[in-house]
């Protein structure tokens, strides 16, 4: 009786704390969460664009602050099944008009997307 009390009650601690054992094979699911923003989308984006021209192009913000309606963040986040974290953020700032004022974060305009001064 003793045995079978000793081996059941190692059974029952290695079946729980299994996490350590790594199985060949098995799948492991990226995680992803918030806004996926990349640097097409980005480059779309111009200034005196108004709220509703940035949300089509960029969706809705992850945050917009109750108390400033002039800054919408974008976050996004990533961890790959070997434990790996990557991390972006992009905010979107506003003038008193509602247009698009200027931007940033990780990805910024590329100087070919930014119209010419007149």
């Amino acid at each position: 009786m003793r045995i079978v009390l000793i081996c059941l009650i190692s059974y029952t601690l290695l079946a729980s704390g299994c996490s350590w054992i790594k199985f060949p094979g098995v799948h492991k699911v990226a995680i992803q969460q918030g806004n996926i923003v990349d640097q097409e989308m980005i480059d779309k984006l111009l200034p005196g664009m108004t709220k509703s021209q940035v949300r089509f192009v960029l969706g809705t913000p992850l945050v917009t602050d109750t108390f400033n309606q002039t800054r919408w963040d974008y976050f996004y986040s990533r961890k790959s099944p070997a434990g790996k974290e990557t991390q972006e953020q992009v905010t979107i700032f506003f003038d008193q008009d509602d247009k698009l004022e200027r931007m940033s974060g990780d990805y910024m305009p590329t100087p070919a997307a930014e119209p010419e001064a007149k």
